[in-house]
């Protein structure tokens, strides 16, 4: 498992929001890793096994999602700043989305 995992849901649909692009990053703007959520809107391997302590950067394409279900949103993406502290086995960051409002938290 990646030390990074993501889970994003559409509660416009109330269902897993499928294809919506994912970038890890470092708080500098440099790329980790990248993907795509899947049928179950989940992107299980979303970088490294491991992360130095710091802060890092996830960005979720939702722009380009809504757009391919001809929707009108708010967000052309949406960037969420986190702080990772080696020593933990792991990081789950959910999104909540809807086309003008969206909440996430730490998951487990």
């Amino acid at each position: 498992m990646s030390f990074v995992t993501a889970h994003v849901l559409d509660a416009s649909l109330g269902a897993p929001a499928v294809g919506v692009a994912i970038s890890l990053q470092h708080s500098d703007g440099t790329e980790i890793a990248q993907s795509v959520t899947n049928e179950d809107g989940r992107v299980p391997d979303l970088g490294p096994e491991t992360l130095e302590s710091g802060v890092y950067r996830i960005t979720f394409g939702t722009g380009d999602y809504f757009d391919s279900r001809n929707v009108e949103t708010f967000y052309p993406s949406i960037t969420i700043d986190f702080k990772v502290e080696a020593e933990q086995k792991h990081y789950h960051v959910p999104l909540l989305l809807s086309p003008f409002a969206y909440s996430t938290y730490r998951g487990s």
